[in-house]
């Protein structure tokens, strides 16, 4: 596979027409298996602890998946995400057993209670990938009452946090991903945030293939709109892939998006925890399963890790724990 096969200039439609009639490239699907906010309380068939991520991730890998992204919890306070290296190198070693080639992107972004420098944590387990965000965000989130039985109640809450994020956070995370060998997957929650893309370049920070996502609906993020899809599109730097996130309601026509316009999507619990409207998910593998079976009725072949790590430019040898 030649880098023009999956990169190109999105915003020119003779490529784009002629790629249609070529075949598009093989679509990567990330899956976020779990997030660093909503729990069980939320829906009992979100995995939290390392044994259920892991097998989780085996079920997406099977219908799918070629990247995970892993948020690792807290194994005294299942509802929060771990400041500790060694929890994200548990779960990382257990998801490669069962998953000999699967891409592992670990979570920076953590959960809301995280310090900076505790967010660098998982940055110490060897993932291949780690996400990136590009600036600071606001969130409100209301929880539910955890109850009993689920481990570690708690009683209903309100996020309501800004998650700061200066350049020289940003600039100290990618040049310890440089550092490691760890390829960045950066987050973009609106057009602004291309300032630091082109901040990060200029610096030497990143290296192309650019992985760039776009996070559509979260909470001071762009609305999920295919004119706003198209705008982002229509403004990455040369030699740049792109995927696509929609959160809750979205995410299925976020995705589908992607998936016409060339580009790459990631779906998961973390992002969504609904399978249809009143039916909530039984597990990842669900939203992996119907994205794939959507990808190849529309003529796009699901990419292999093989395929995903070509593309992406990381090593075609899994890390190891």
């Amino acid at each position: 596979m030649n880098v023009e096969d999956y990169i190109w200039d999105y915003r020119d439609p003779y490529a784009w027409m002629a790629r249609v009639r070529q075949g598009l490239p093989p679509l990567i699907i990330s899956c976020a298996i779990t997030g660093g906010v909503q729990g069980k309380e939320m829906n009992e068939n979100l995995p939290e602890t390392p044994e259920e991520q892991a097998e989780q991730t085996r079920e997406a890998y099977e219908a799918g998946a070629s990247i995970v992204h892993v948020h690792a919890r807290n194994p005294e306070v299942q509802w929060m995400t771990t400041s500790d290296p060694e929890v994200y190198r548990k779960i990382n070693a257990m998801i490669r057993e069962k998953c000999p080639d699967i891409i592992i992107n670990n979570t920076t972004g953590g959960g809301p209670e995280l310090t900076m420098e505790q967010r660098m944590a998982s940055i110490y387990a060897n993932p291949e990938l780690c996400s990136l965000n590009l600036g600071p965000f606001v969130l409100k989130v209301p929880m539910p009452e955890r109850a009993e039985p689920i481990p570690h109640p708690h009683p209903a809450m309100v996020f309501d946090r800004c998650i700061p994020c200066a350049y020289s956070d940003i600039e100290t995370f990618a040049r310890t991903m440089k550092e490691k060998g760890i390829k960045p997957e950066m987050e973009l929650y609106h057009p602004g945030m291309y300032w630091v893309v082109q901040d990060l370049i200029m610096e030497g920070l990143i290296e192309p293939p650019y992985d760039i996502q776009f996070v559509m609906g979260f909470q001071t993020s762009s609305f999920p709109t295919p004119a706003n899809v198209l705008g982002l599109v229509s403004e990455l730097p040369p030699q740049s892939l792109f995927f696509v996130i929609g959160v809750g309601h979205y995410q299925l026509p976020m995705n589908v998006l992607g998936i016409m316009l060339g580009g790459h999507v990631r779906v998961g619990m973390e992002d969504n925890l609904y399978y249809a409207r009143g039916r909530k998910l039984k597990n990842n593998a669900e939203l992996v399963a119907r994205i794939a079976r959507i990808a190849r009725e529309m003529n796009r072949e699901v990419a292999t890790p093989q395929q995903a790590r070509e593309m992406l430019g990381i090593s075609q040898k899994p890390s190891s724990y």
